[in-house]
């Protein structure tokens, strides 16, 4: 398996060609059918459409050899979140989840997972490692959390839980495997939604689980063909394509937010940034650490509610929308949402419009968002 992100690109490309045959597309095709042809014994064949999908496989191939680890694709982010949780919790475990992350996760675990007699409790990402992991079953970390940007120590994490006895799951959904390689630090388990930059184009919900434990992955394949949790195959189809883009959009992405962030936090008009990539960011050290890029998402905090508003609606080159990763920059106030930031944070997510246009497009919008 390839170590470096040019050469996993080079070759992810090619996967499907290594078994192709003369006169076969050479573009993933199709299928969309829930039976297949089963005279006699059906072991070893594809079966029924909730089973298997050989546009599954083709995507689940891609999303095993970008993670170096077998792979299983969801219908979205959380529900690949939510097949790790029902597959291996059982009443009376405990979990940890990080207070500043995507919120569904906590409102998932509060709603659902407390009734099966699943507790848990929360903890901010940038001291995750305060307090010990002692009587968690699992130990869920997002880094970078979203929107906050706060980072923590994967390794570290998965050391002192693994010594507690903790299973470690790290949400990688903000930095994709190019960025960021969380089983190579010590997770046993990560999840995303592809939904994002791996599918990049904004118009398919995805996710996937990945771990090189056996035992862990077969659980999680069970629970997803028992209950049904299943992706379409169009879906998976369309994630497949844009996968085979994923290493072009996420250099482009990560190195106009590596130009834009400084020019930010310089503007008048910006109270503060936060963006992994900027020395003076609280999480830059351990950045440079454990992440093979610093991202393109950028927070930025304005002076009020009405100026973030007013900046993210004048911008012409700013899609005002939730969700991130698409090759148009994006951005939405997340305040709006309940999310523990100020109410002038706006999250930005760089796309891959070119760098200097975007920037006069972002410059005039603040200058004018502040007059």
């Amino acid at each position: 398996m390839p170590h470096g992100p040019d050469e996993r690109a080079a070759r992810l490309a090619h996967l499907r060609g290594q078994r192709l045959k003369k006169g076969d597309p050479v573009a993933l095709p199709l299928t969309m059918s829930t039976m297949f042809h089963l005279p006699g014994d059906p072991a070893g064949f594809k079966q029924y459409g909730r089973f298997s999908n050989p546009t599954w496989d083709a995507l689940e191939e891609m999303l095993s050899h970008l993670e170096d680890a077998p792979a299983l694709g969801f219908p979205s982010g959380m529900a690949a979140s939510s097949a790790v949780f029902y597959a291996l919790l059982k009443t009376g475990d405990r979990i940890l989840l990080p207070s500043d992350g995507y919120y569904t996760t906590r409102v998932l675990s509060d709603r659902f997972l407390t009734r099966m007699g699943i507790g848990f409790d929360t903890r901010p990402t940038a001291t995750f490692l305060d307090g010990g992991f002692d009587g968690y079953r699992m130990v869920f970390v997002e880094t970078p959390a979203n929107p906050s940007l706060d980072i923590c120590d994967i390794a570290a994490v998965a050391r002192a839980a693994h010594e507690a006895g903790a299973i470690v799951v790290a949400d990688n959904t903000t930095m994709t495997p190019y960025g960021q390689r969380p089983l190579d630090l010590g997770a046993d388990i990560v999840v995303a939604a592809d939904t994002k930059a791996p599918n990049g184009h904004s118009d398919v919900l995805f996710g996937h689980v990945a771990s090189r434990d056996t035992e862990i992955m077969a659980a999680v394949a069970d629970w997803r063909k028992l209950a049904g949790g299943i992706p379409g195959p169009f879906e998976a189809w369309l994630v497949h394509r844009g996968l085979e883009t994923l290493h072009v959009r996420f250099e482009r992405m990560c190195d106009t937010a590596e130009t834009i962030a400084p020019r930010l936090a310089a503007h008048e008009a910006v109270k503060s940034v936060r963006y992994p990539g900027l020395p003076g960011d609280p999480s830059h050290n351990l950045a440079r650490a454990q992440m093979q890029r610093f991202g393109f998402l950028v927070g930025l905090t304005l002076a009020s509610k009405e100026t973030a508003e007013r900046f993210i609606g004048e911008c012409e080159l700013i899609q005002p929308a939730t969700s991130f990763g698409g090759v148009h920059t994006s951005a939405e106030r997340r305040a709006r949402w309940g999310d523990a930031v100020d109410d002038g944070f706006v999250r930005l997510s760089v796309g891959c419009e070119p760098t200097e246009a975007l920037w006069a497009a972002i410059e005039q919008a603040l200058d004018r968002a502040t007059t």
